[in-house]
Parts: C-alpha cells; sequence; structure tokens
C-alpha cells in the first residue's frame, strides 16, 4: 500500500465536503432539507454575460492554450474595475494577475512566499483555507482573536505584543467572512502600518465588497499600502459566477511576478470563453449590485425573522451574503445546535466553529437561497410552535 504524503496529515476534509455527503444522503431519503449552509450564489449571470461566452465558441483562437497572465482586454477590465469602484490606479501590464477564482490565489501566495516553519497570521473566526493551505506548505498557523466585542477586529496593541520575528504573512477578510464586519478605511491604515512595521506580507481577501454594502472599500487605497499589501478579489460573489472560477490578485509587480512563477508551472492558462464572460461582467455599472442586493434585502430581512424564531441575536448593519447569529442564552454547542436544526427540523445551517474557536456559540446563515425557501422554513417553525400551543 502506498502511504499518503506527510503533509495531507495536517488537513481534514472540509467541513463542507463531508457534511453536505450526509446533508444529500438525507436527501435521498426523502428528507425535505432546505440548504443555507453554503455560500454559492444561486441567482443567475448576467446575461451579457452569458451571451458572451457563448459568442466566444466561434472565435478561432477559443479552445488553444491561453496566457497565464489571461487576455490583456481582462486584465484592462479588472484595472478599470478598481479605477472606478475604489479609486485606485492598477497597471494592468504588472499589478493585476487573473486567477481561477481567488480560493487558488491563497495557495499560489503561500507557495511563493512561505518557507516552511515561516509563520502566518490567520484571523479566529476565518476562512478555514487560510489555515489548511498554511499547513499544506509547511508554515505555522498563528491564530490571532476576532471578538464581538472588539467588532470582530485585530487587537493590535496584543499583537504588537506578540513574538513576530517568524511572521511572513497575515491574512484578513474584510468585508469579513463569516462575521459580516465590513471594515474601514481606518483599520486598513493600521493594519498596513502594522505590517510595515514588522516586515509582514499583508493579504486582504475581499469578494464580498459589493453584497449588501453601501461602501466598498479596498486595502489598496491605503497610501504605501503596494510596499506590503495585496489584494484578492473575485467574480464569484458579485457576478453570480462562482463555478466559473474567476479571481484575481492585485499589488505590488515584484509580488505579482512571484505569483506568476508559480501559476505558470500549476496550469495552461484559463479557457478564452470565461474570460470574455468576465471581460463583461467586469464592465457592468452600479445598477447590477443595485439589482443584486435588492434581492438580497428581502432575503436577509426573513433570515432575520428566521434567527428571531430561533432566539438567535445578530448585527442588523452586518454585510455580505451571510447572517453571522449568536445562539441562545443558555446554548453553547454550535454543532449540536445545528445538527438539532438537521434532523428535527431539516433545515442545514453552518457552525461557527469551523471557522475557528471564536465561532463557538455562533452559526452563520446563508442568503443564497429563494424567499420561498426561507418562508417555508419559516412555516415550519410556526406550525410546530403552533402544536406545542
Amino acid at each position: 500500500m502506498i502511504t499518503i504524503a506527510n503533509r495531507l496529515k495536517t488537513v481534514e476534509e472540509y467541513y463542507f465536503s463531508s457534511k453536505l455527503r450526509e446533508v444529500r444522503e438525507l436527501i435521498a431519503q426523502g428528507k425535505p432539507i432546505v440548504n443555507m449552509g453554503i455560500g454559492s450564489p444561486d441567482l443567475q449571470p448576467s446575461k451579457l454575460v452569458t451571451q458572451a461566452i457563448q459568442n466566444a465558441m466561434f472565435d478561432d483562437v477559443s479552445h488553444q492554450y491561453q496566457s497565464y497572465q489571461g487576455l490583456p482586454e481582462l486584465r484592462q477590465e479588472m484595472a478599470n474595475f478598481y479605477k472606478n469602484n475604489f479609486q485606485v490606479d492598477l497597471n494592468f501590464n504588472n499589478e493585476i494577475l487573473p486567477l481561477m477564482g481567488s480560493k487558488e490565489g491563497i495557495m499560489h501566495i503561500s507557495l511563493a512566499f512561505l518557507n516552511e516553519g515561516d509563520e502566518v497570521l490567520i484571523p479566529n473566526p476565518g476562512y478555514p483555507t487560510y489555515t489548511s493551505v498554511t499547513n499544506l506548505v509547511g508554515a505555522k498557523p498563528i491564530f490571532y482573536d476576532l471578538i464581538a466585542e472588539n467588532n470582530w477586529e485585530p487587537d493590535f496593541e496584543y499583537l504588537e505584543k506578540t513574538d513576530l520575528t517568524k511572521v511572513k504573512l497575515m491574512w484578513v477578510n474584510y468585508p469579513h467572512m463569516p462575521t459580516g464586519t465590513s471594515g474601514s478605511l481606518h483599520l486598513f491604515e493600521k493594519l498596513v502600518a502594522f505590517t510595515k512595521k514588522n516586515q509582514i506580507l499583508l493579504v486582504n481577501d475581499n469578494p464580498y465588497s459589493f453584497v449588501l454594502n453601501d461602501n466598498p472599500i479596498s486595502i489598496l487605497q491605503i497610501k504605501g499600502a503596494k510596499e506590503v499589501a495585496l489584494e484578492l478579489n473575485s467574480l464569484s460573489k458579485t457576478y453570480n459566477m462562482a463555478g466559473w472560477r474567476v479571481g484575481m490578485v492585485s499589488g505590488n509587480s515584484k509580488y505579482i511576478d512571484a505569483i506568476l512563477k508559480v501559476k505558470s508551472n500549476m496550469d495552461s492558462g484559463m479557457f478564452y470563453g470565461i474570460q470574455k464572460g468576465a471581460i463583461e461582467a467586469l464592465k457592468l455599472d452600479k445598477s447590477w449590485f443595485d439589482e443584486q442586493n435588492e434581492i438580497y434585502h428581502k432575503r436577509r430581512k426573513l433570515v432575520f425573522q428566521l434567527a428571531d424564531k430561533l432566539k438567535c441575536t445578530y448585527d442588523k448593519n452586518s454585510v455580505g451574503l451571510f447572517v453571522w447569529a449568536k445562539l441562545p442564552i443558555g446554548i453553547t454547542n454550535s454543532e449540536d445546535f445545528v445538527d438539532e436544526l438537521l434532523y428535527e427540523k431539516d433545515l442545514f445551517i453552518t457552525p461557527g466553529t469551523i471557522f475557528g474557536n471564536n465561532g463557538e456559540s455562533y452559526v452563520r446563515f446563508s442568503l443564497c437561497i429563494s424567499e420561498e425557501k426561507i418562508k417555508e422554513v419559516l412555516s415550519r417553525i410556526l406550525i410546530e410552535e403552533q402544536i406545542h400551543l
């Protein structure tokens, strides 16, 4: 029997990979499960986007290998996107690199900058992939606490007292997933100053800027940010193109060159038609976001009602595709709470613990589900309440 690589001993199967298998099995048994766990947009891309990929099928170069850097016109539209939405000037030739989703960028950045034994500052709670990729490349995760009492922002006074001599990279994610905290330019200024002082590469993972958020910001808006910061972005959430796998990393050309060295050894370029569709998506104006957010506003109101019924509390000012909610008083085990809902009420939501131990006593509701389905869950709970009266 051939043994697996030691690096796989440092990671577990992604929670949703295993849990969704269980959910599918319950559905196969006839259970009417409503899945509010995962953040995969159920809405459609613009018709202009799907038309572009259809038209691209007939271009002479459509089915050839593509440039590792993507089409020049795609990079130009990505630069325009940053200019129009964040007032950030980027050189489309060397400060932007298209990616097959921003999740790919987490691995590429880690491979490009981390040596075995380097340390990485990772938010707790935060996206689990930051930790798993750090482990896979042989670096060491150093978790920094985010707590509600500090508005889910880093405690810089505590961090400054920490031994940072081996820290090479710091992951941040604002608007924050899973808590929905929007972040601010003031916070970004403090992050840039902190990482510059301590010679740490700062990476802001920024895929939720335009979802239920009236003030989209980029860390690259901060003066001097390009010296120490990169930003990941994605078309998955903002343009309903999650399965298309289109993202980007932006920043200093020397950092981008390092990432390109990794990327060019791992793929053979993004499919031409997808790039053409992405170009059209990036051309969409503010009305696109307004239309999407009108739908998400309605869904979020219903999820707030659902959270109220479950006696959970939440921040009405949060942004993004999720509602992060604290469990009822006296209940602290997130996974038990989630399993009870799954088995007794046919509802699947996400336990906060998969994002770190600071997620204990919290759960996450996804807005990637129709109003009708949310109303269906509310009706079930209302009927049960009436039965128990």
